[in-house]
């Protein structure tokens, strides 16, 4: 192919429309892509998809959809879980080589629970720019459209597959003052509502989001008691993701009682587990729990 023939390759189709990519400088780009609606990709990021050297995605199949709508004739290269040991030298290499690689996950930002953190650390490591597209996010769709709060949030990603590992881990999170984001199973959701409705308290407000941006998007808004009724017989399809709103302010330890939990852990252990255990208790944060311990410690004259 001659520089022409690349050049003219090079472009992306919007109301049909042929626009012409800009040359992308060397680095790895993160681009964004629809997670259900492809009307939702910007332009910036079908400039970067069009415009790369290189274009990494998960699954070729589902990428090829999306560039073939917006007329994008970049050949796609797989970059997934299975292969990752191998593409991920080859697609640095690349980085080496003075190209631009742009990497998509199937749906969403990548390396948001994919695979592709692992290629964002090695382009790190190898001393390259790493340059974000940002664009469409399945936790920030479903947190704007729970209406629970905002101001202050955790995603954690999927929950265990087993039931011990699904409570023990919602126990680690019961106390933290944020609203929390996780991505669930169609086939786990009922049991997991019954779970948390258990560890976290049946009146806790929550809300499962379906099928976010695609034709049967979906709310459904309460209690995890009342959610966990709704969905105990229900068959659930498509992807999910569950919003649980922030311990009510009574469940949030006061500082009074954070002091008394210190002083008793630091009597019979070192200040740093002793802020690490008091951090798993309450869900507070290790490094000002240590620094307390510090304040606690100095004006005690110790």
């Amino acid at each position: 192919m001659t520089e022409e023939d690349k050049a003219t390759s090079r472009t992306y189709r919007v109301a049909n429309v042929a626009v012409p990519a800009r040359p992308l400088e060397p680095a790895l780009y993160l681009v964004a892509t629809p997670i259900g609606n492809l009307g939702d990709i910007t332009l910036r990021a079908l400039e970067t998809l069009a415009g790369a050297d290189v274009l990494a995605c998960e699954d070729t199949r589902v990428t090829r959809v999306l560039l073939d709508r917006f007329g994008i004739a970049s050949r796609p290269f797989a970059y997934h879980e299975h292969n990752a040991n191998e593409a991920g030298p080859r697609l640095i290499a690349a980085l080496d080589e003075g190209k631009s690689v742009a990497l998509v996950s199937d749906a969403g930002t990548p390396l948001v629970s994919d695979p592709g953190y692992r290629l964002g650390q090695l382009a790190l490591e190898a001393g390259h720019k790493v340059v974000p597209i940002p664009g469409p996010s399945a936790p920030l769709a479903a947190l704007v459209g729970s209406g629970l709060p905002s101001d202050a949030f955790l995603f954690a990603g999927f929950l265990p597959v087993k039931e011990k590992g699904r409570r023990d881990r919602l126990a680690e999170l019961s106390k933290i003052p944020a609203t929390l984001i996780f991505f669930e199973s169609p086939h786990r959701i009922s049991d997991t509502l019954v779970i948390a409705a258990d560890v976290l308290g049946s009146s806790r407000p929550a809300c499962v989001c379906r099928e976010l941006t695609k034709t049967f998007e979906e709310f459904r808004r309460g209690s995890l008691g009342d959610l966990a009724a709704q969905y105990a017989d229900a068959t659930v399809k498509g992807e999910v993701v569950l919003v649980i709103g922030p311990p009510a302010f009574d469940d949030v330890p006061a500082a009074v009682d954070v002091d008394v939990m210190l002083r008793e852990l630091v009597a019979s252990m070192p200040a740093t587990k002793a802020a690490a255990e008091a951090a798993r208790l309450t869900g507070l944060s290790r490094k000002d729990l240590y620094q307390r311990l510090i304040e606690l410690k100095d004006g005690d004259g110790a």
